[in-house]
């Protein structure tokens, strides 16, 4: 059952805010699918999204990454690798990059750069 925004902390309130905020201009279409961030403290999930047709295109988490040892931005990065492989398989070359209520650094950046050394532009 969801909460209600009475029940909600002060923390979730403002993720909310601040995620509405960033997603507010972002719809990702045939030609230009959303690439959309999901960050917790054991991994990062990465899923490319028709919003039109409300369809995943292409995903990649870390769960799937084979080598171990690696430090969470490395990982976040290989991720990212193994999302534009997977985004390039579906001849997908352009996407709007949605990073929800997250800030731009760290994790979040190194998927980022890890999905352009892919060639996926954004």
């Amino acid at each position: 059952m969801a909460k209600t925004t009475e029940q909600l902390t002060r923390r979730q309130k403002t993720r909310n805010r601040r995620r509405l905020r960033n997603r507010n201009g972002l719809k990702g279409g045939v030609s230009r699918p959303r690439l959309t961030v999901f960050r917790s403290n054991r991994g990062i999930y990465a899923q490319v999204i028709d919003d039109l047709e409300g369809k995943t295109l292409a995903s990649a988490s870390i769960q799937e990454i084979k080598e171990s040892g690696l430090k969470k931005v490395e990982a976040a990065e290989k991720v990212g690798e193994l999302l534009a492989a997977r985004a390039k398989e579906q001849n997908i070359e352009k996407v709007v990059f949605d990073r929800g209520a997250y800030l731009y650094h760290g994790r979040v950046k190194a998927l980022a750069e890890g999905v352009r050394k892919g060639g996926i532009q954004f």
